[in-house]
């Protein structure tokens, strides 16, 4: 197992699939998630004398941060060993924040890595198909010698298996415990990419309407982060239940099961893990119409997607909260994202990728 940017989610499945699957022995190397340009571009480097790629393997499994393609160049024994790419995110899809250079070395790396791979698994349909899209946008401004079918070639290798959710998290709850009051749960990032200044509209719209509400703006939270968390903390500190991370992931479960409705208001999320767990806790959704949430979220549970303009947006989850709450929605666990429900597929994979690669070492 190969984790060349080992952030909270990348840990979590990497954790969850050794333990899912302990009759194999696995072996794991990462990286610390920290100084991206170096981690995305230099693993190979980082990773140069190490010996566990001298040795022979069954199968390597490797996440999207991994310069794969180079990796297999540098270690002959990895050339003929099966290698399977797993992609949390894409950086075709990826936003570049304010202060950060663009750069097209992340998304090489993502195309070579996948091209040098037996097999790409996505864990949402929309990261897939993002990532395909890029690929052909990004070809088209090469100047000469693109291969054809290159799009083709990469979409016959890719699959699409979520990272799985616990099924130690899903819990029977059949209707909103508060509809008068409702507890909103804004459980992500602390990014700008996860919409805080969307929040803050929302909620401003809430009050406008004088739609009563508790909140809980929870999720990890960086150095720097964006200012829309301190104008809500601030205008808004009435009505906050919970604040900022919680270390204690029993403390968190019991949110999940505690909040009502689970916010929201990303404009980048390639599978939404967050999501995916409130719901399977009890929670009823609340997320726009965009993304991968078209995937499990149920079509009443999803407002008007306006990237262009937020104030519509926040008026447009207004009336979505309005009717969830009039029609008493009821919790809409996604069973097909169990760890049981997935296991089989992961499984099934592994073992082929396995028998194919037999003899080839």
């Amino acid at each position: 197992m190969l984790s060349g940017y080992d952030a909270a989610s990348h840990r979590r499945w990497r954790e969850q699939l050794t333990a899912l699957f302990s009759g194999f022995e696995w072996h794991s190397l990462v990286l610390p998630a920290r100084f991206f340009r170096w981690r995305i571009r230099g693993n190979p480097l980082s990773w140069l004398n190490e010996p566990l790629l001298q040795e022979r393997w069954d199968l390597i499994v490797a996440t999207s941060m991994v310069d794969l393609a180079t990796l297999r160049g540098l270690h002959p024994r990895l050339a003929s060993t099966p290698c399977l790419l797993y992609m949390h995110e894409n950086q075709f899809a990826f936003p570049v924040s304010r202060g950060q250079n663009s750069s097209a070395d992340p998304q090489m790396v993502n195309l070579y890595s996948a091209l040098s791979a037996d097999c790409v698994v996505f864990n949402s349909g929309w990261n897939r198909d993002s990532f395909l899209d890029g690929v052909d946008s990004f070809c088209q401004k090469l100047p000469d010698r693109v291969p054809e079918g290159l799009i083709e070639t990469l979409r016959q290798k890719s699959r699409v298996i979520p990272v799985p959710i616990e099924d130690r998290l899903f819990t029977y709850r059949p209707s909103l415990v508060d509809r008068f009051c409702p507890h909103l749960l804004w459980n992500h990032r602390w990014e700008y990419d996860k919409g805080p200044d969307r929040l803050l509209n929302f909620l401003q719209v809430l009050e406008q309407r004088s739609v009563p509400f508790r909140l809980s703006v929870v999720g990890e939270r960086f150095r720097s982060y964006p200012k829309a968390f301190d104008r809500i903390r601030e205008q808004f500190d009435s009505c906050i239940e919970h604040w900022g991370f919680l270390e204690s992931r029993d403390h968190y479960d019991q949110l999940l099961r505690q909040a009502d409705i689970v916010v929201s208001t990303a404009l980048h999320d390639f599978q939404g893990l967050s999501m995916l767990e409130a719901m399977a806790s009890g929670c009823v959704p609340l997320a726009p119409d965009r993304l991968a949430y078209q995937e499990y979220v149920p079509d009443s549970c999803r407002y008007g997607s306006h990237e262009q303009d937020s104030e519509r947006e926040a008026e447009a989850a207004a009336d979505c909260l309005e009717y969830l709450l009039e029609k008493r929605a009821s919790a809409c666990p996604p069973e097909g994202w169990r760890a049981s429900s997935l296991a089989g597929d992961y499984l099934s994979l592994f073992h082929r990728l396995i028998k194919n690669g037999v003899g080839k070492s």
